[in-house]
């Protein structure tokens, strides 16, 4: 079985390669027969875990363009999300676009408004720009509360959401069949990896890179620095507000308080534990941040229904305990956050990626050490 020993590409077909060794193509099939074949044996839960997943794949892979392969700092992910949920939305809502298309459209909306937002980038840097992210945080967010087509106000009907109309595919709805929306968000994650990944095969992708690495140096070999930061900003917003589009589409009813500064924190966490610069670490990323929370929920419940059976005796410092510990537990799932950037950033600062090829590494060059 052919394995990878160096780069040895003899023509420029075998240099183009995605895939050049038979083991590759192997885990990648494997990977294709798994996730068309997780519909057959999960349940609806495990398909709507899987569904999150998928949406938050597209959006990290979003801001790993921006963070991770341009190095530009961001901090307004939860509204580029909004600005795609509520285009997608408003679009359907007022205009009878078909829910396909608000999609494609929506992306196009983000990064239009990314783009705008991305205008400082050419003078600031590091916790600078970041903070200027952060304002377009808070000005969308002040938008979405205050603006009465966004918040319900269709035909004289208040409401704190944006209510959607329920898409249909295929003679399903889309927001109550889970398995149905699966394929569709598959269809656009599996187009958002392809895209980001030849995207960095490209002299566009290749300009993020130097720029990420040194904008002087990339400069003076002739990048147009704001130029190739505005596509960065804009090409990212477009991969957020496809995800934020989807989003909308699968719940039918959306509010700011679905977008605030937590989910740009939560992104962050993606890329960074995931393994920045890396169109996989985004993948692995979105995985562990998703069902992080779903695994310590599970954790907590299996503790308090102890603490309960030990407080059903009678216990009354048990039944203190379960108390508490039933008001912590929100709070021990934002600092497990945290947490698990800061030991990511001690042991392994390339995140889940690096420990990966580590792994593969090891059984690729076994039994030898080097």
């Amino acid at each position: 079985m052919a394995q990878q020993s160096g780069i040895f590409h003899e023509d420029y077909r075998s240099d183009l390669q995605l895939r050049p060794t038979t083991m590759q193509r192997l885990r990648l099939v494997l990977l294709f027969v798994f996730l068309f074949g997780m519909p057959v044996f999960a349940g609806s839960l495990e398909m709507r875990y899987a569904n999150n997943i998928l949406i938050a794949l597209i959006g990290s892979i979003g801001l790993n363009i921006l963070v991770g392969f341009t190095g530009q700092i961001s901090l307004g992910q939860g509204a580029f999300l909004a600005v795609g949920a509520y285009s997608s939305g408003l679009l359907v809502v007022y205009l009878n676009v078909p829910w396909y298309l608000s999609i494609l459209l929506a992306g196009a909306i983000t990064a239009l408004i990314g783009g705008f937002f991305g205008l400082p980038s050419l003078r600031l840097k590091g916790l600078y720009l970041a903070v200027a992210t952060l304002a377009a945080q808070q000005i969308v967010q002040w938008v979405l509360r205050n603006w009465d087509p966004i918040d319900g106000d269709i035909n004289q009907r208040v409401g704190e959401a944006l209510n959607i109309p329920a898409a249909n595919f295929f003679g399903h709805r889309l927001n109550d069949n889970e398995y149905a929306f699966y394929f569709v968000v598959l269809f656009f994650a599996v187009l958002a990896v392809l895209a980001a990944t030849n995207l960095f095969r490209t002299h566009i992708g290749r300009a993020f890179i130097a720029i990420r690495d040194q904008d002087i140096a990339a400069e003076v070999m002739g990048v147009h620095l704001f130029r190739y930061k505005l596509l960065a900003f804009a090409t990212s917003s477009f991969f957020v507000g496809v995800a934020g589009a989807l989003l909308a589409q699968h719940s039918t009813s959306i509010s700011w308080e679905s977008f605030t500064i937590n989910v740009s924190i939560q992104y962050l966490a993606m890329i960074i534990i995931g393994g920045l610069g890396s169109v996989s670490g985004s993948i692995y990323g979105a995985i562990f941040i998703t069902l992080l929370p779903q695994i310590i929920r599970g954790l907590g419940n299996g503790i308090e229904d102890a603490l309960q059976l030990v407080a059903s005796a009678e216990s009354q410092l048990a039944a203190h305990f379960a108390e508490r510990f039933q008001d912590l537990l929100p709070r021990i799932e934002q600092g497990a956050f945290g947490l698990a950037i800061i030991l990511t950033l001690i042991l392994e600062p390339e995140g889940l990626r690096k420990l990966w090829q580590n792994i593969k590494d090891y059984f690729r060059l076994w039994p030898f050490s080097y």
